[in-house]
């Protein structure tokens, strides 16, 4: 089985126009029309952290909300949010706290598809290199410890330049690391900023970045996006 996996900071939904535009986001989401999508700076920074994509607008396309918000006006934990087919079965969402001296989190999902279940993290990590390797040890430590040895991927903005330096050594050999290529700044990209690690139930088979007229002015960052075989046991 094959499925498509997406990584996107969506800047708030405020383009290089610096117009927040919520149904541009969508749009490009609509672009990549991936099956699991792993989104960041979905939520306001301030006051009841409201979401900049509403509900209803997302309601009203191909896919649904793993459920992890804690506050109402929210659709993800610490600006992260996940959106599965509406197909898939969701069987529970979690918002994980990682360590660092400001908000920061994952959003975690255990979904099924085709009888395959498996679990999805989104996240975005800090600027500190430091703390970045603190926070990639806890999401691992914390999929070591789940009852469940699932298949996972875990998604998000890295914010780490090199492709296998820094932080990322923390995932070892027990993990692979997708990095598409640049996605950072988006009209003129330098940086790999953003990836899809996959556990070793997982096999790339393509890997790419989504570079659009749409996507190059609909957010800072462009969205990343890895197709992952499920090996067979």
């Amino acid at each position: 089985m094959q499925l498509t996996f997406a990584s996107y900071n969506i800047h708030k939904a405020v383009g290089l126009d610096r117009k927040r535009d919520p149904e541009r986001i969508l749009s490009v989401i609509h672009e990549i029309d991936a099956d699991v999508i792993a989104l960041q700076e979905v939520d306001r920074r301030i006051g009841a952290r409201e979401t900049c994509i509403p509900r209803a607008e997302i309601d009203d396309t191909h896919w649904r909300l793993i459920e992890v918000a804690k506050r109402p006006r929210s659709i993800g934990w610490h600006g992260n949010a996940l959106l599965v087919r509406r197909e898939f079965d969701v069987h529970e969402g979690e918002a994980l706290d990682l360590p660092t001296l400001e908000p920061r989190g994952a959003a975690c999902g255990e979904i099924t598809i085709e009888g395959h279940r498996m679990r999805v993290i989104g996240t975005h990590l800090d600027l500190s290199g430091l703390r970045r390797r603190d926070q990639i040890r806890s999401l691992v430590d914390f999929v070591e410890d789940c009852s469940r040895n699932l298949p996972t991927v875990i998604m998000g903005d890295f914010n780490q330049w090199g492709r296998r330096t820094g932080a990322m050594r923390e995932f070892a050999d027990r993990w692979t690391v997708v990095t598409p290529g640049k996605s950072y700044p988006s009209r003129q990209p330098v940086a790999t900023l953003d990836r899809i690690v996959a556990s070793k139930h997982w096999a790339c088979v393509e890997s790419d970045v989504h570079h659009t007229g749409l996507s190059a002015v609909a957010s800072d960052h462009l969205p990343v996006v890895a197709r992952l075989e499920l090996i067979k046991k």
